[in-house]
């Protein structure tokens, strides 16, 4: 079977087949995590200890979403490593306006899926204490995990 696709998906009532939808996932996430530091004179970027990255599967360089439990401001930026079982969580350049060391935030990761994948496809979530230690993992979502 041939699949049929559009020039212009979405032009003239045409949508793309959907078996080639790419559908955005949360992959993971590091629940809770406390802000140890933030440096306005770094270049930017969130530098997270690797143990934590290793973790979540967050690759150095990926981009990422913190979310600021303390405050509610939301930021996107890229990871990079912390040496490695320190707990260090550091809000670098612009962002460290919009986070302050001790804030508690998310940090989230986020991947692109085709239909087929969801059936098997679970985020993890690390859920860590107040000194970024891993208290806790999961592969799939737990409300209860707060």
């Amino acid at each position: 079977m041939v699949e049929r696709r559009t020039e212009n998906p979405g032009v003239g009532g045409s949508t793309p087949p959907r078996a080639t939808m790419k559908i955005n996932l949360l992959k993971s996430k590091i629940h809770r995590a406390t802000v140890t530091d933030a440096n306005l004179d770094y270049e930017g970027s969130i530098g997270i200890d690797s143990v934590l990255m290793e973790a979540a599967g967050i690759i150095e360089y990926e981009k990422v979403q913190v979310l600021n439990i303390t405050n509610g401001n939301r930021l996107e930026t890229y990871a990079i490593k912390e040496s490695p079982s320190t707990g260090i969580i550091c809000m670098n350049g612009a962002a460290a306006h919009l986070v302050n060391t001790g804030d508690i935030i998310i940090i989230v990761s986020y991947c692109s899926l085709n239909e087929k994948e969801l059936p098997d496809f679970k985020p993890t979530i690390v859920l860590v204490d107040k000194n970024n230690n891993i208290k806790k993992m999961s592969h799939s979502i737990d409300h209860s995990l707060n």
